[in-house]
């Protein structure tokens, strides 16, 4: 008798602790969904590795064109002003078109929308620095100062990075430290403009892209 009452006692602790440690699994699980719920609607997470590649590419397809510019074995309008103007607008269009394009299609696979209260703010905290920076570099190109405009821009891009970077993936913080740390260099070595702004735009782009694909976008895919 006394040999059943502890066996039941012994068994009734069990299923306590087994019914306990389920409801203890279903809170975590809760919790885990609540924080990936609000991280959803307070951080930008739409954004794509791709964007990065295909950023990096097209400054570097970019570079290669204002190098010839340069050397004079190729103008558009005649004028070297004039043509490095052009080139920068088709390469952010382009840029800008297919990195757009890559999150879509993110967002879309994660069944997320893209368009967002706090994609409003990232754009706003974003634009803020660069409007500024294309301000002081249209003031460097009026003054003549046309050598600090690479450095000005990596500079003021890795700013907007910085202060953009607080509603997305924190990497983006890195790469504009990076952006900053090469603009910097730029101003220094200022005759070696552009290959720093390749190295920026370009090369830093594509190692953030590909980073960001195998940490993020490849996870996402998985979880989808």
């Amino acid at each position: 008798m006394a040999f059943f009452c502890i066996y039941c006692k012994i068994k009734k602790f069990v299923f306590t602790l087994y019914f306990k440690v389920d409801i203890m699994d279903t809170n975590l699980e809760d919790i885990k969904h609540i924080r990936s719920m609000m991280e959803r609607s307070s951080k930008f997470l739409s954004l794509s590795g791709m964007s990065g590649v295909s950023a990096g590419f097209f400054a570097l397809v970019g570079a290669g064109i204002g190098h010839l510019i340069l050397k004079g074995e190729l103008s558009i309008t005649g004028v070297q002003l004039y043509d490095f103007i052009i080139l920068a607008i088709v390469t952010l269009i382009l840029a800008t078109s297919v990195g757009f394009f890559f999150c879509m299609r993110k967002a879309k696979k994660s069944g997320a929308k893209l368009w967002m209260p706090v994609t409003q703010q990232i754009i706003k905290d974003f634009s803020v620095p660069m409007i500024i920076g294309g301000i002081f570099c249209i003031i460097l190109i009026y003054q003549q100062a046309t050598q600090m405009v690479a450095p000005s821009m990596l500079i003021f891009y890795g700013l907007a990075l910085i202060n953009a970077g607080s509603r997305t993936y924190r990497d983006i913080r890195i790469l504009g430290a990076c952006e900053i740390l090469l603009g910097l260099a730029a101003g220094i070595f200022v005759c070696n403009g552009l290959l720093f702004w390749a190295i920026g735009f370009g090369v830093l782009h594509i190692v953030y892209g590909i980073i960001i694909y195998y940490k993020y976008d490849m996870k996402s895919v998985k979880n989808g």
